[in-house]
């Protein structure tokens, strides 16, 4: 039986959308540039692989079948070692920075007479912001799943830290530049953290493979509404966001991979579920639907970056989810239908492009 399309991921499939993020090399930094990110960056498919615990980028380890019933006090020990070195590593590369030495203190404009800005660019901030102020939530599952102790309580710990400082550099900008109404804002960060909705994986497995996935996409998303907003501070904002987003990104991506070694067919079944079930952590803001169809029609976030950027290169590409051998024979068919599914979204996603440039082309003419 065909899978059902996340909600989200069917509303985008109707809508007409660009495509996806293009990069420039990272030192365009004009005005409406790709971000420029460090060197591991978007798909960086086997780069810095001296940095990163024992793995495989390639071919399958000569492993038996494995059970893929490992439970979470079993992987987190398993992971420790990888874990330490990988936050060594996110501590070696990530950048001190500073809220206020990216936006300027001066009275705020009255509201209204700011720039207007596109329905989807000013739904992307709103929802950036708003995603950032969720906060609390996501440490709370970071903390019950991984536990304060060693590599796994320091990564949670700063990982909240370097989250924090999203929303207070993203607010900040939002109130210097009167780009939203900060009543309206704060009224929905109120209803968004009084809710209290955020995902919730179940296990270790699970979490991985979320965060992975999650962080790029914030990243993404972070990348584009940079890139379309109008002003200079705007743009330094989501370059210094994305660049941390990113670092997220490897942590967790390559945790997986190392994970994907220690128990392969656990791995995939926990993969096929968050790619299956995949939601962005803003579904509990107010109006969170309307908003996203507005950020698809802008192209920052689409259906086409979600398979071109992400499952793609990460899921099929980094984690090579087709080429594990051994595998349980439930493990073995949620590849099937993870693989499937993928194949699905980039036909469908192919579809909205080619009908998206044949109406701009018609717009051309007239």
């Amino acid at each position: 039986m065909a899978e059902r399309v996340p909600e989200l991921l069917r509303d985008i499939l109707l809508l007409g959308v660009a495509e996806g993020p293009g990069l420039v090399a990272p030192n365009d930094t004009r005005q409406g540039a790709a971000i420029p990110l460090p060197s591991d960056r978007l798909v960086p498919t086997g780069a810095r692989e001296a940095q990163v615990p024992a793995g495989r980028a390639g071919s399958c380890p000569p492993r038996g079948e494995r059970s893929g019933d490992m439970d979470d006090a079993t992987m987190l020990a398993e992971l420790q070692p990888t874990a330490e070195r990988l936050v060594d590593r996110h501590l070696g590369m990530a950048k001190e920075w500073f809220p206020h030495e990216l936006v300027e203190w001066r009275p705020p404009p009255t509201t209204g007479s700011a720039q207007s800005l596109p329905d989807g660019v000013a739904s992307a901030l709103f929802v950036n912001v708003l995603t950032e102020d969720n906060l609390p939530y996501y440490f709370a599952s970071l903390d019950t799943l991984f536990g304060r102790d060693g590599a796994w309580g320091c990564w949670t710990r700063r990982w909240t830290a370097e989250e924090g400082r999203h929303s207070i550099v993203l607010r900040d900008y939002l109130i210097m530049s009167g780009r939203l109404d900060p009543v309206k804002l704060e009224r929905a960060r109120m209803a968004q953290v009084t809710g209290g909705v955020s995902p919730k994986p179940t296990s270790i497995a699970d979490v991985l493979a979320y965060a992975a996935l999650q962080e790029l996409a914030t990243r993404i998303a972070h990348h584009n509404t940079g890139k379309a907003l109008p002003d200079a501070e705007g743009y330094e904002v989501m370059k210094r966001v994305a660049a941390d987003e990113n670092l997220h990104h490897l942590f967790y991506r390559d945790l997986v991979s190392a994970a994907l070694d220690i128990d392969p067919s656990g791995m995939i079944e926990a993969i096929k579920r968050q790619v299956l079930s995949f939601e962005m952590p803003g579904t509990g803001i107010p109006g969170f639907a309307q908003h996203a169809k507005a950020i698809a029609r802008a192209g920052i976030y689409d259906l086409g970056v979600h398979h071109d950027a992400i499952l793609r290169p990460v899921v099929l590409g980094h984690w090579d989810v087709a080429g594990w051998q051994g595998l349980t024979p439930s493990a073995e068919a949620a590849r099937t239908r993870l693989v499937q599914f993928i194949t699905r979204l980039g036909r469908a996603a192919a579809r909205v492009k080619e009908r998206r440039a044949e109406t701009l082309v018609k717009a051309s003419r007239r």
